[in-house]
């Protein structure tokens, strides 16, 4: 697993986040449509904790910037 999301696209996704918690928690969303966001919003989450996207990996997409090695 190589990461490919960079610090923009991991403050978005921790935003994106939290915003479902809030809606979650004042009762905005409910019922099945609770539980789907829930569940994308831990995915959310934990690609954002591991730096590495799936999707982005298949598709070819790379947010990160490569580092400069010596």
């Amino acid at each position: 697993m190589k990461a490919n999301l960079g610090m923009a696209d991991k403050v978005v996704r921790i935003l994106a986040a939290v915003a479902i918690g809030i809606l979650y928690f004042m009762n905005v969303i409910t019922g099945t449509t609770a539980i789907v966001l829930l569940i994308v919003a831990i995915i959310l989450v934990l690609t954002s904790l591991i730096s590495f996207c799936p999707i982005y990996y298949f598709l070819g997409i790379k947010t990160r910037k490569k580092s400069i090695e010596s």
